[in-house]
């Protein structure tokens, strides 16, 4: 069986009322964290790595996941944008041909 990639793709889950995406997403990773199965690699971009960033409503569930076993990524070029490589609060900063090799032997799923 294939290890599973989850994809961050912004901060909140679905499309909509941004709020109601960001409350998703905190509930999603919490009860990700309480669940036996789990993603061998969490990979932030675009708008997600401020997930992983300081400050962020998130960083007590990542760090558990992480905790757990489950890589935590986020992608460099997202960070230096962002202005936030110094923020990095949880996992570490990749590179895109590292994401893309782990969704190349991994089953991917998109948030």
């Amino acid at each position: 069986m294939k290890p599973k990639v989850f994809l961050v793709q912004s901060e909140g889950l679905g499309r909509g009322e941004e709020r109601l995406g960001s409350m998703l997403m905190a509930s999603f990773l919490r009860l990700l964290g309480e669940s036996e199965e789990k993603p061998s690699t969490l990979v932030f971009w675009n708008t997600g790595v401020r997930l992983v960033c300081q400050g962020s409503p998130v960083l007590n569930h990542l760090k558990r996941l992480e905790e757990q076993g489950v890589e935590i990524w986020a992608c460099t070029t997202c960070l230096e944008y962002f202005g936030l490589m110094d923020k990095l609060a949880v996992g570490k900063p990749t590179t895109m041909m590292k994401s893309i090799q782990s969704m190349m032997h991994g089953d991917v799923v998109t948030l």
